[in-house]
C-alpha cells in the first residue's frame, strides 16, 4: 500500500469518527430538547434573552464598574499620598494628631503609625479581586514604596500599610470609597426584568398555542368519527387559515359522503323494487325445482346487494356515544353460541368507550362471523388502557397464510385455499370491518393465534 493510500485511509477513518461523534452529540442534544411546541417556543425566547443580558452584563456593566473602581481606588491612593507628603513636610507634629484629624475629618481615613519594618508577608489574594489589582497598580504608580494591603480580612474596610523612612503608615479606608459594587442591584434588576418578560411570554404563548391545540383536537375527533361542536377558527392569521382549511376539507368530505349515501339509497330502492317483483312473480308461478332454484338465486342477490350497499355506505350518519364494550362482547359471545360455537369473553380495564355503537359492533361481528365460519372455538378478549381499546378474536381454525393477511382486506377478494373468509358471501366482511375500524381512527391486524388459528386484533384510540 502506498503512502497516499495510507493517508486516505487515515483521513476516512478520522472523518468516520468525527461523523459518529457529531451524530452522538446530536442525538444526545435532541434527547435533552423539549418536544412540545409550547416548551420549544419558550426556549427560543428565553435563551436569546439570557444571552443578551449576559453580554450586556459583561460588556457594559462590568466595564463600567471596572472604570469606576479604578477611579475610586486612584482617589483613595491620592489621599494617602497626600497624607505621606504632609507627614514629611510637617515634622513639628510629633504625635501626628493633626495628621490623624485631617485624615479622619477631611478624607474619611483612619491613620495609624507602626514601628518601622512592621510589614506582614503577602497573604493569599482573591482570584477575581479587582480591588487588589487596582490598589496595587495605583500604589506602585503614585507612591512607589513597599506596601501591604488587605482587602479580605475586614468586610467593610480596606487596610493599607506603607513603609516610610522611619515608620509604617497604616490606613483604614471604607471599601465603598475604593470599590464600586452594585452586584445586588444588578442581579435584582436582571432577575426582575427577566421574570416580567417570562410572565409576558408565558401568557402570550399560551394564547397562541391554545388555537393550535384546539385544531389538533378537532382533527383528531374528526379522524375518530366524532364531532367537535365548539370548534371555530381562532388565534394568529396562519392558525386561522389552517383552521379554515380544515373546516373546508371536513365539509367536502361530509358532502361527498352524503352524496354517496343518497346515490346508494336511490340504487338500493330501485334494485329492491325489482327483487321484490321477482319474488312476487316466483310466488305466483308455483312450486317446482326450477322455481326453488330461482328463489335461491334471488335471495342470494338480495344478500349480495345488502353487502355491497353496507360496504359503500360505511357508518355514515351514526354519532359516537359512550358504549359498554363488555356488554357488546357478551352479545357477540351469545350470538356465536347460538350458532353452535364455543366462545369465551374476557375484558380488562374500564369498559365504557366512546364509539359508534352499531358500526363498531358490526365490525366485531364480521370478525367473529369470519372466525365462526372456519373454527369451532372462539376467544374474545378486550383490553382498555388510557390510550387504546384493543379487542382480539382468536380461533382454532386453519388460519390465513402470512403473505395473504393484508390481501384479504381488499374488497371482493376470496381465498380458495385453506380459509375463505367469506365463503358463500361476497368477500366484503373483512373490508367492511377494517373500514369501520379506520373510521374510528384505528385499524385491524391479523396474526397467529395461541389457539392455533387466526388472531384478529382491533385497536382504536379512546
Amino acid at each position: 500500500m502506498s503512502t497516499l493510500d495510507t493517508g486516505l485511509t487515515l483521513i476516512r477513518s478520522a472523518a468516520g469518527r468525527v461523523s459518529a461523534a457529531n451524530s452522538w452529540m446530536g442525538n444526545a442534544f435532541k434527547g435533552w430538547m423539549p418536544t412540545g411546541l409550547y416548551a420549544r417556543s419558550l426556549l427560543i425566547m428565553i435563551v436569546p434573552m439570557v444571552v443578551l443580558q449576559s453580554v450586556v452584563a459583561f460588556v457594559f456593566m462590568e466595564r463600567h464598574w471596572n472604570t469606576v473602581t479604578r477611579r475610586l481606588s486612584a482617589a483613595v491612593i491620592a489621599d494617602v499620598a497626600t497624607l505621606i507628603d504632609v507627614y514629611k513636610v510637617y515634622p513639628q507634629d510629633k504625635d501626628r494628631a493633626q495628621l490623624r484629624r485631617i485624615a479622619q475629618q477631611r478624607l474619611g481615613l483612619v491613620v495609624d503609625f507602626l514601628p518601622s519594618g512592621d510589614l506582614p508577608p503577602p497573604g493569599p489574594k482573591p482570584f477575581f479581586s479587582l480591588l487588589d489589582q487596582t490598589l496595587s497598580v495605583q500604589l506602585s504608580r503614585q507612591i512607589a514604596r513597599p506596601f501591604w494591603i488587605d482587602t479580605v480580612g475586614r468586610s467593610n474596610l480596606v487596610e493599607i500599610r506603607i513603609q516610610l523612612d522611619d515608620a509604617v503608615m497604616r490606613v483604614f479606608a471604607q471599601r465603598s470609597a475604593a470599590y464600586a459594587s452594585n452586584s445586588e442591584i444588578f442581579i435584582f434588576w436582571m432577575l426582575g426584568t427577566s421574570s416580567i418578560l417570562l410572565i409576558v411570554m408565558v401568557l402570550f404563548l399560551r394564547n397562541q398555542i391554545k388555537p393550535i391545540l384546539r385544531l389538533a383536537d378537532a382533527a383528531e375527533s374528526f379522524g375518530k368519527g366524532r364531532e367537535a361542536p365548539n370548534f371555530r377558527p381562532r388565534g394568529a392569521r396562519e392558525v386561522r387559515r389552517a383552521a379554515h382549511a380544515f373546516l373546508e376539507m371536513k365539509a367536502r368530505v361530509e358532502r361527498s359522503i352524503e352524496q354517496r349515501t343518497a346515490m346508494l339509497a336511490g340504487v338500493s330502492h330501485d334494485l329492491r323494487t325489482i327483487l321484490t317483483r321477482f319474488k312476487l312473480e316466483l310466488a305466483l308461478i308455483g312450486d317446482s325445482p326450477e322455481v326453488d332454484g330461482m328463489r335461491k338465486d334471488v335471495d342470494e342477490m338480495a344478500g349480495m346487494l345488502e353487502a355491497y350497499l353496507a360496504f359503500a355506505r360505511g357508518d355514515s350518519g351514526e354519532l359516537a356515544q359512550p358504549t359498554d364494550m363488555m356488554l357488546a362482547l357478551e352479545e357477540l359471545r351469545s350470538d356465536a353460541e347460538r350458532n353452535g360455537h364455543a366462545a369465551t369473553v374476557t375484558f380488562r380495564g374500564l369498559p365504557v368507550v366512546t364509539v359508534k355503537p352499531a358500526s363498531f359492533k358490526r365490525c366485531l361481528a364480521n370478525l367473529v362471523s369470519n372466525a365462526a365460519r372456519h373454527a369451532n372455538a372462539i376467544s374474545i378478549t378486550g383490553h382498555r388502557d388510557h390510550r387504546y381499546l384493543t379487542v382480539t378474536i382468536d380461533d382454532d381454525g386453519p388460519g390465513i397464510p402470512a403473505e395473504m393477511r393484508e390481501e384479504v382486506f381488499k374488497p371482493f377478494l376470496r381465498l380458495d385455499d385453506a380459509r375463505n373468509q367469506d365463503e358463500g358471501g361476497t368477500g366484503l366482511g373483512l373490508a367492511i370491518a377494517r373500514d369501520i375500524a379506520r373510521s374510528h381512527g384505528g385499524d385491524i391486524t391479523l396474526g397467529d393465534s395461541p389457539m392455533g388459528g387466526l388472531r384478529a386484533a382491533v385497536r382504536i384510540p379512546v
